[in-house]
């Protein structure tokens, strides 16, 4: 068990083990194939003029063992704003050591200082671990709601009418 879990903001420096993160992450998930971000793309999305997300890093006596990145969404219902955990991941050889919930608990707070009503992410419906997990913590797993996602040429295709 680590003596210290630190959880604090990714700086630009940390762009690199990110990255990394993000691969790992995509690795575990059986999708590396799908991982085209690089090292510049993450500097922009996450430090740029205008970021399009926001990360936490993980940090115990051993070094960075984790991310977590997530967004501002809304809820029409509420008319308010809450968080979108897009990714969390911890490196395997520290799972178990509370860094995960560490984590969530430090986005959880945020979500609360922002006035925000909701902290909401996906779970492979495959990573048991996963679920058991989030469960554990009082989380609700949704089996009404699925994802739905348009990219690539059906996005182009459907943006100009077609």
């Amino acid at each position: 068990m680590p003596h210290n879990i630190t959880i604090r903001p990714a700086i630009p420096e940390d762009a690199g083990i990110i990255l990394t993160f993000i691969r790992d992450l995509a690795a575990y998930e059986k999708l590396s194939d799908q991982v085209q971000a690089t090292e510049e793309d993450v500097l922009c999305s996450l430090f740029g003029e205008k970021p399009d997300a926001e990360c936490l890093l993980a940090e115990d006596d051993e070094g960075v063992q984790g991310f977590a990145i997530y967004f501002h969404n809304f809820s029409t219902f509420l008319s308010r704003s809450g968080i979108y955990l897009e990714d969390l991941y911890v490196r395997p050889e520290a799972r178990g050591q509370g860094i995960g919930k560490s984590l969530l608990e430090k986005l959880a707070a945020i979500a609360i200082e922002r006035g925000c009503t909701r902290l909401e992410w996906a779970v492979l419906n495959w990573n048991q671990s996963a679920i058991g997990f989030y469960e554990s913590l009082g989380t609700k797993i949704l089996d009404d709601w699925r994802l739905c996602r348009i990219e690539g040429e059906k996005l182009s295709r459907l943006a100009e009418g077609n």
